[in-house]
């Protein structure tokens, strides 16, 4: 699990990385907010820990910026201003939780597993054997048949026709199924994804051009419809 952690007193910063890696965790950190919404756009992360005085950007702008376009990755605050205020703003943005200075590190550490353990949570439904319209997929050995025959698909492409079936008549967002699917700290193209959506149309619809099954959401993802 990845974790981004935007701080800019050194001391802090060093003491919160060395603990959260001895609990297991990747922790990438910066002091600056520019760059922090920079690694955000590039890597992922399963966690944002965020102060709220920054330079340049302040992490009020950052967890705005990322809500743009990432409803899912879990954020705490973790900051000085400790108002009533303070604190509505920062939920009021998005943040899942707000932690002031100074903080119990055992706290930080058992309110960070929670919310990771909570986001990383998703459906896991589909039999290993699932069959929709004249179609049949094996997801354990990535078999599957339509109305033409047999074929076999690619690992990825059975990871992310799995997530869509778990999630079936759900819009599944670009960035869920990057997370999901890739999980790479620098995501391949969100083209990669419409090019595997055409494949699943080729394969299972009757008619690719009118898909029943694999529909577009625009600006958003894509839904698996049954």
């Amino acid at each position: 699990m990845r974790i981004l952690l935007v701080e800019d007193e050194e001391s802090i910063r060093d003491i919160v990385k060395l603990n959260l890696e001895l609990e297991g965790y990747e922790v990438v950190t910066t002091g600056n907010g520019r760059e922090a919404i920079k690694y955000t756009k590039e890597q992922h992360f399963d966690l944002l820990l965020l102060d709220v005085m920054l330079p340049e950007i302040n992490g009020f702008q950052i967890c705005e910026q990322v809500r743009l376009s990432n409803m899912e990755v879990p954020i705490i605050f973790l900051t000085a201003k400790d108002s009533a205020q303070d604190k509505i703003a920062g939920l009021k943005k998005g943040a899942d939780d707000y932690l002031t200075k100074p903080f119990n590190l055992e706290e930080l550490l058992l309110r960070v597993q929670n919310l990771i353990k909570r986001s990383s949570k998703s459906p896991d439904n589909t039999p290993e054997i699932y069959s929709f319209g004249d179609n049949t997929i094996n997801f354990a050995s990535y078999e599957a048949r339509n109305a033409a025959g047999d074929f076999v698909l690619t690992k990825k492409e059975a990871m992310l026709l799995k997530l869509l079936i778990d999630r079936k008549n759900e819009v599944v967002s670009r960035q869920q199924i990057l997370q999901s699917v890739w999980g790479y700290d620098v995501y391949p193209s969100t083209r990669t994804i419409d090019n595997f959506i055409l494949s699943f149309r080729k394969y299972f619809e009757k008619d690719p051009k009118h898909p029943t099954f694999f529909l577009s959401i625009r600006g958003v993802g894509y839904k698996f419809v049954v």
